[in-house]
């Protein structure tokens, strides 16, 4: 162990972009520390870790050290006995100059286990009133958030603080979605804020993001994307595609068999004048599935939980992913923003006086009243202003 120097190439990053270094875990071992040094104004290098009996977590490029104990474990990471055997850091080259990157890596295996880092608690704050919105069948709408991060990747917040934040926003529900690992599960149902938390993870590569819904173990980011459908499907969970047209995390990855969910507004959808988001999803598939998320990180950066919010019609809030799963959804920008509902054979357009009903044919017309019913027909249905923006989506 000790520490370790290495160059990497940008011809390295090319042959090859997850190296595994390997490392001995002594018996005996009560905690594994490794730390990360180079220089961030000239690249990224991504961290992880992987033991003998499997994945202890991965922080990407949020974090330069870990430390995993028996009895706790850097956010990101899973606590557990440090077994014996060949241990592995993960490092993603995921941006190396043309100069290439000096980097060091230091590895300790300690016979002593440090203490865990005190957490601060988030002050409680008030829910706002509930939406006044009728049942449908027996079912109920729960307004919610299907991409959101924590301390266990590259968000600023605890679970609990990510909790508080989202139930004074008046979300019912929300998906924590953190990159390339599940540390944050079990800890999901110990909250206790007045709102819903489904675990969730994104699985994150330089070509494209999905996050995968459910309780359904790691998934193997290093894997081809069709394992991943096909990991969800088999463990009873559900994969969404992620902001599509985001930037430089847009997705290009080949995958065979498209996933019908997908995030088709995001926070990264800054002018939604710009119909590429929908034209896409026609593109991908004729019976998608919109769905929206904020993609929160911290605050000051993409949106706040809840912007967009995705509205989903079921029994419960615990049934949730049963009602995504079944196409029961709609978007708005936000908790308290214009909304179109879908009941039955009719749409219900909530505080759209003036705004213009969409259908998907593509004909128009303007919605009279802060409360409005209108005639529903098959497909999507989108509420726009005068200007062409889109102010809301239902199914």
């Amino acid at each position: 162990m000790g520490v370790r120097r290495w160059h990497w190439s940008l011809d390295d990053r090319l042959e090859q972009i997850l190296r595994e270094v390997p490392f001995e875990v002594p018996p005996g071992a009560e905690a594994v520390t490794v730390r990360l040094s180079y220089d961030r104004s000239q690249g990224v290098i991504d961290l992880g870790c992987g033991a003998p009996d499997g994945f202890r977590g991965w922080s990407g490029g949020a974090r330069d050290t870990y430390t995993i104990t028996r009895d706790w474990a850097t956010p990101g990471y899973l606590p557990g006995a440090p077994v014996a055997g060949t241990w592995h850091v993960w490092l993603r080259l995921h941006r190396i100059p043309p100069q290439g990157l000096d980097f060091e890596l230091e590895i300790v295996a300690d016979r002593a286990a440090p203490t865990e880092p005190a957490a601060e608690e988030p002050l409680r704050g008030e829910r706002p009133p509930r939406r006044d919105i009728p049942d449908t069948d027996g079912l109920r709408w729960f307004a919610g958030d299907f991409h959101a991060h924590t301390v266990h990747s590259d968000g600023s917040l605890t679970i609990d603080g990510l909790a508080e934040l989202a139930a004074a926003r008046g979300l019912d529900f929300l998906a924590v979605t953190d990159h390339n690992t599940i540390s944050h599960h079990p800890w999901l149902e110990k909250i206790d804020r007045g709102i819903t938390l489904i675990p969730g993870q994104e699985v994150t590569t330089d070509r494209g993001h999905a996050n995968v819904f459910g309780d359904v173990g790691w998934v193997d980011f290093r894997e081809p994307a069709d394992s991943w459908t096909e990991h969800a499907e088999r463990a009873g969970g559900l994969i969404s595609v992620n902001h599509p047209l985001g930037g430089d995390c847009a997705w290009l990855l080949p995958i065979s068999r498209r996933p019908r969910i997908a995030e088709v507004w995001s926070s990264g959808w800054w002018d939604r004048r710009w119909g590429a988001p929908l034209a896409w999803a026609d593109a991908w598939r004729d019976d998608v599935i919109a769905i929206g998320g904020s993609d929160f990180h911290r605050h000051g950066s993409d949106g706040l939980p809840g912007a967009p919010t995705t509205w989903v019609l079921a029994e419960d809030v615990s049934t949730v992913l049963d009602g995504l799963r079944a196409g029961r959804t709609a978007v708005s920008a936000g908790p308290d923003a214009p909304l179109l509902l879908r009941l039955g054979d009719e749409l219900l357009a909530l505080d759209a006086d003036g705004l213009v009903l969409v259908r998907p044919g593509g004909a128009r017309q303007v919605v009279r009243g802060d409360r409005a019913l209108l005639t529903a027909g098959e497909g999507r249905h989108r509420l726009e202003t005068y200007e062409n923006e889109v102010m809301a989506l239902c199914e």
